[in-house]
């Protein structure tokens, strides 16, 4: 516990009668109270990659309903120093690949990047060990959570979870027409979603008696897998899950099988 005290206080008879006080509430059996600590954030990627035109207009070939995080990404390679990268997709994002690829080569300075070729099914198949054997010095894999640590895996890895923009506003009207203020929600969904689910959450939870978002860790708040999903008990009237297949939501049902479950699907 830190305290940030002015100097001009230091030496007042008023910090000495604080000092007494907080002595005396010890004494006494009552727990001191703690402050929340104040967290910064600070915008670490310098602007020489945020505002790079040639870059922008690169990334803007892409499409702009995924968020690829190249600007994250060209500045881990930079600082890192790596030169040989390996790029992970799941095989509906593989048709990015290659210009994801030339991207990370033209203004990362990539030398060599290597597309690894087989299906990626789940955020367990992280394949390190083929990156490494190709003696990649980093691995980045699209698509799916860190259920795997970075930590534990045999050269350094990155994940991107690649956020989908969707009609947020949509969703919200959808939930609203579809259940009475009286229910308790519990959102969910897929983590391509994750950040519309939380925005959603603020807005309804203004017109319903609970909205409430489950976490199974080490997953995000919110997430779902096909093999590992949160169990919610008795806290929700009804599951709104987003998202755009049914293998996530089936595994939410099968570990809270009492509890109705509705699908959002943002592409239908």
């Amino acid at each position: 516990l830190f305290l940030c005290i002015p100097m001009a206080a230091e030496m007042s008879p008023a910090m000495g009668a604080i000092t007494a006080t907080t002595s005396a509430s010890k004494g006494d059996g009552e727990q001191p109270r703690r402050r929340k600590p104040v967290r910064v954030v600070r915008q670490l990627i310098p602007d020489e990659i945020l505002k790079n035109e040639a870059l922008n207009q690169a990334i803007a070939v892409l499409n702009q309903n995924y968020d690829f995080e190249i600007h994250k990404t060209i500045w881990r390679i930079k600082k890192s120093g790596v030169t040989k990268v390996a790029l992970q997709f799941p095989e509906g994002l593989l048709m990015y690949a290659c210009a994801i690829g030339d991207i990370m080569e033209e203004f990362a300075g990539v030398k060599h990047t290597v597309i690894l070729g087989d299906v990626t099914y789940g955020a367990c198949c992280v394949d390190d060990f083929s990156a490494k054997a190709m003696e990649c010095e980093l691995l980045i894999h699209y698509g799916h959570s860190c259920l795997v640590p970075v930590d534990q895996t045999s050269i350094p890895c990155m994940y991107i979870f690649v956020n989908m923009k969707i009609d947020l506003q949509h969703f919200i009207d959808c939930v609203k027409l579809s259940f009475d203020p009286s229910k308790r929600l519990i959102v969910s969904g897929t983590i391509q979603f994750n950040k519309e689910m939380h925005g959603a959450r603020k807005v309804l939870a203004e017109h319903f008696a609970a909205v409430s978002i489950p976490q199974c860790k080490p997953l995000s708040s919110g997430e779902v897998l096909g093999c590992t999903a949160p169990c919610v008990g008795s806290q929700g009237d009804a599951i709104v899950f987003l998202a755009d297949g049914r293998f996530h939501l089936e595994a939410l049902m099968i570990a809270n099988p009492d509890i109705p479950a509705y699908r959002y699907d943002p592409y239908a």
